[in-house]
């Protein structure tokens, strides 16, 4: 797993009009290209009648992957704007498309640019942000005495509880940061009297809301 990284945390429609033409950001989370695509052709058939579907996308460890489209608007008033804000959030992962139904009344480049900039900036905060943090999952077992010592000092700790798991004996699935696990472990032996038996069971993101 990678480090840590900001991304869209669900999908999300906004609209809004100006000068009666008629701006709607479409925002989704991807995994590849190849989905990003999939999700502008589906765009693009919901809406067959609109004048333009701009869209930008950024995907990848280290935004390897970007691209912009301006769908026939002049050129870089509305694949660059949106590339652009969510480029200056330092999104990955994430695709917008907005969709334009032109109202009759030419907006100009700059006031293009503005619109589609203000459009993506809506549908991100529609969507909300999240930070995606690569964790170690530590699970921790010990006697059914123990339980509320351990958990309630966990509560109160920096380290966040998965799941606990009741059978013979109880565990506790606690995410903790890579660069954490041998402080980790010191501190739950200590915790326990050298009872609890600690190990890793695997990793994955943990989500963290920024807005």
């Amino acid at each position: 797993m990678c480090t840590s990284y900001y991304t869209v945390k669900s999908q999300a429609v906004n609209e809004f009009q100006i000068q009666n033409s008629k701006f709607i950001a479409h925002i989704k989370r991807v995994e590849s290209e190849k989905e990003a695509q999939e999700f502008i052709e589906s765009i693009n058939r919901e809406h067959w009648k609109a004048n333009h579907n701009c869209f930008a996308y950024v995907i990848g460890e280290n935004q390897h992957i970007q691209k912009a489209s301006d769908d026939g608007e002049p050129s870089g008033t509305a694949g660059v704007p949106i590339l652009e804000v969510i480029k200056k959030k330092n999104l990955r992962d994430t695709v917008v498309v907005v969709t334009r139904y032109f109202g009759g009344v030419k907006l100009g480049a700059g006031g293009l640019i503005r619109a589609y900039s203000r459009a993506t900036t809506e549908g991100l905060q529609a969507s909300g942000i999240v930070e995606r943090i690569p964790m170690k999952i530590m699970q921790s077992t010990f006697d059914y005495t123990q339980l509320g010592s351990i958990e309630n000092a966990l509560r109160k700790s920096s380290y966040i509880i998965k799941e606990i798991h009741y059978a013979e004996n109880v565990s506790i699935d606690i995410y903790v940061k890579e660069n954490e696990t041998p402080a980790f472990i010191d501190w739950i032996t200590n915790l326990s009297n050298g009872q609890a038996v600690t190990q890793s069971v695997g990793a994955e993101y943990l989500e963290q809301t920024v807005n």
